[in-house]
């Protein structure tokens, strides 16, 4: 071929059209999908789905199957007419050797009073965990809200919300649950109101904190430009953005609402008997540890299984939310 060679049109042709891409590797996966894989590969996070779903499922059907309720006191009438109260009954099967009540099942034994300890534990978890998935999706409304509108307006308004945020943080929780226990009776509503008031301020930081981070880009600005009202770019725009973070705050919230539940019925301002939760039971069982040490182990592990749990399924939502590049 001589160098002066000029191409002409038999030379070339066309390639086939491709309209899709054939490489696999480079092929669009969904967000969330991308998170449950990520989330599925994470032997320690589904350890703690695992433990979670065992106590959740054990408190809502474990009371229903047992033969007792969880306030009844169990009790005989022997032959001559006195009746007899399974007081102190250690953990037994029926066919036992204890006495009057050989023929009847006790698998984590009874307390003080006489009552099925196996029945009052599970209904103990569920009240535990009423308490927090009430407070927290509460908290998390809040939280969101105060954050969003603190972080999107800025400014003075911005300023004056983080200045009361930080009056609020300042005062001991001890202090805001004696000052609530004067004006409000014992009981559940105590406990929430307790955990209202002091748990939102973390979900409002991290609201706040994405919400300084996402107000200033291009899609944010495109729907202003547009016309887009200021509560519509919060709550549309922006708040669909910040999902992960606070799925992952949720997930750590979760934890520290039972323990404070807990805290406050061991110290005597939460749940009032005969109803009981986790950290009731453990006051209880706390009470007679030197001679009937079996009555605290129950509600002890329910307690480390949820609180073990929750945060390993945290860490393992944090992990798999967190933008980084994969396997594809």
């Amino acid at each position: 071929m001589e160098n002066n060679y000029t191409p002409v049109k038999e030379d070339f042709r066309f390639l086939p059209r491709r309209d899709s891409v054939d490489d696999a590797r480079f092929a669009s996966t969904d967000y969330w999908k991308n998170v449950a894989r990520q989330f599925a590969k994470d032997k320690f996070a589904l350890l703690g789905a695992a433990l979670i779903v065992f106590v959740i499922v054990f408190a809502i059907f474990a009371p229903l199957l047992s033969f007792y309720e969880y306030d009844e006191i169990v009790a005989i009438t022997d032959a001559t007419g006195a009746e007899v109260v399974a007081k102190s009954l250690s953990p037994q099967f029926a066919g036992g050797t204890t006495g009057y009540f050989s023929d009847k099942t006790f698998l984590f034994g009874t307390d003080d009073m006489g009552r099925d300890l196996w029945t009052r534990t599970w209904h103990g978890a569920r009240v535990s965990l009423l308490i927090a998935f009430v407070a927290i999706l509460i908290d998390m409304i809040i939280g969101m809200s105060y954050g969003l509108i603190s972080g999107y307006f800025g400014g003075v308004c911005d300023n004056l919300m983080q200045r009361f945020i930080e009056i609020i943080g300042c005062i001991p929780t001890l202090v805001i649950i004696s000052v609530l226990a004067i004006f409000m009776t014992k009981g559940i509503g105590l406990v929430i109101a307790a955990l209202l008031i002091t748990e939102w301020i973390g979900m409002s930081k991290i609201a706040r904190a994405e919400c300084l981070k996402l107000k200033e880009r291009e899609y944010v600005l495109a729907s202003r430009t547009l016309g887009a009202g200021n509560f519509h770019i919060m709550f549309k725009q922006i708040l669909p953005n910040i999902v992960g973070p606070v799925i992952t705050q949720v997930m750590f919230s979760i934890p520290v609402a039972i323990f404070t539940e807990a805290f406050l019925s061991f110290v005597g301002v939460g749940i009032v008997l005969p109803q009981c939760s986790v950290g009731s039971l453990i006051e209880a069982g706390f009470n007679n540890i030197t001679i009937l040490p079996y009555q605290i182990m129950p509600p002890i592990f329910v307690l480390a299984f949820l609180m073990l749990g929750f945060n390993l399924v945290g860490d393992g939502l944090r992990r798999a939310l967190s933008p980084k590049i994969g396997d594809v």
